[in-house]
C-alpha cells in the first residue's frame, strides 16, 4: 500500500491575518492623503487651502519670483550642503575608527556618545546650542552661518553614521585581509578596497544629512541670527501671517527634491552593484 503524498507545508505570511489588507490600506491612506492633498491645492487657480478653483501654475510662479524664497532656499542649499559634507567626512572617520579597529575599553561607551543626538529631543540639544553660541556671540561680537553650519553638523552626524556603520558591518573583510596579504600599504588598502566599497553607504549617510538639514526647524530657529532665514523657517514664518498655496508649491518642490535624491541614490546604488 502506497503511502500517502504529503503536501509541503505553506509558511507563514502575516498576509494571511485577518484584515491585514484593510489596516494596510489605511495606513497608506494615512501616509500619502495628506501628501496628495497638499500636492493638488499646490495648482489652485484660487487662495483657498480647502476650496478648489481651477488648475493654474499660478503659486509656483509667485514662489520663483519671490526673493525672500530665492535667498532662504539659496541659503538652506548652501547650509545643507555643507553640513552634510563635513558630517558625512566626520561620520566616515567614526566608523572606521569603530569598526576597523580592535576593540578597546570605551568603544561602546563612543558610539553612545555618536548618538546621542537622537536619542535627545530636538529641542534640548537646541536650547543647549543657543546658550553655547549666545555666549560665544557676546564674547567674540561675531555673527555668521558659521553658528547654523556647527549646529547643523553636529545634529547630522549621527544620521550620516549610521549607514555607513552599517556598510562597514555587513562587507566582507577578507578582501581587505588579502590586500593586505598582498603588500598593499594601509592607504592603498582604504583607497583601492575599504573606499570602493563604502561609497553606497556614504552616498547614503550623506543623503539622509543633507535631507535631515535641510528640512530642519527648531535647532535652526534657536540658533540662526537676524537675516540668515532658511526656507523650512521662512515658510514657519509664512505661516504665521497668512496661509497661501504658495506655501504647498514650495513644499512640493522640497517634496520632489527629495523624491529625486532617494531615486538618484537607489539607482546609483544598483550600478554599483
Amino acid at each position: 500500500m502506497s503511502e500517502p503524498i504529503r503536501q509541503p507545508r505553506r509558511g507563514y505570511s502575516v498576509r494571511s491575518l485577518p484584515g491585514f489588507a484593510v489596516v494596510a490600506v489605511f495606513t497608506f491612506f494615512a501616509l500619502y492623503a495628506p501628501i496628495l492633498i497638499l500636492v493638488a491645492f499646490s495648482f489652485n487657480a484660487g487662495t483657498s487651502l480647502a476650496i478648489w478653483e481651477g488648475f493654474s501654475l499660478r503659486w509656483y510662479a509667485q514662489a520663483a519670483a519671490n526673493e525672500a524664497v530665492q535667498e532662504a532656499a539659496v541659503r538652506s542649499l548652501i547650509l545643507a550642503g555643507v553640513a552634510a559634507s563635513v558630517a558625512t567626512v566626520a561620520a566616515t572617520m567614526a566608523a572606521l575608527a569603530t569598526t576597523r579597529t580592535r576593540r578597546f575599553p570605551g568603544r561602546t561607551m563612543i558610539y553612545a556618545l555618536i548618538n546621542q543626538p537622537l536619542m535627545v529631543p530636538e529641542i534640548v540639544t537646541a536650547v543647549a546650542l543657543l546658550i553655547v553660541f549666545a555666549w560665544i556671540k557676546v564674547a567674540t561680537g561675531h555673527t555668521s552661518m558659521v553658528y547654523l553650519i556647527s549646529a547643523h553638523t553636529a545634529f547630522c552626524i549621527p544620521f550620516a553614521y549610521l549607514p555607513i556603520r552599517a556598510r562597514l558591518e555587513t562587507m566582507d573583510y577578507t578582501l581587505e585581509t588579502a590586500a593586505k596579504d598582498l603588500y598593499a600599504s594601509p592607504w592603498k588598502v582604504f583607497s583601492r578596497v575599504t573606499l570602493p566599497l563604502m561609497w553606497p553607504g556614504i552616498i547614503a549617510g550623506y543623503m539622509l544629512a543633507f535631507v535631515i538639514s535641510l528640512d530642519d526647524v527648531v535647532i535652526t530657529e534657536f540658533v540662526k541670527s537676524a537675516g540668515q532665514e532658511t526656507l523650512p523657517t521662512f515658510m514657519l514664518g509664512q505661516l504665521r501671517r497668512v496661509v497661501t498655496p504658495e506655501i504647498n508649491a514650495i513644499s512640493t518642490i522640497i517634496l520632489a527634491a527629495g523624491a529625486i535624491l532617494v531615486s538618484l541614490f537607489f539607482w546609483l546604488s544598483r550600478g554599483r552593484r
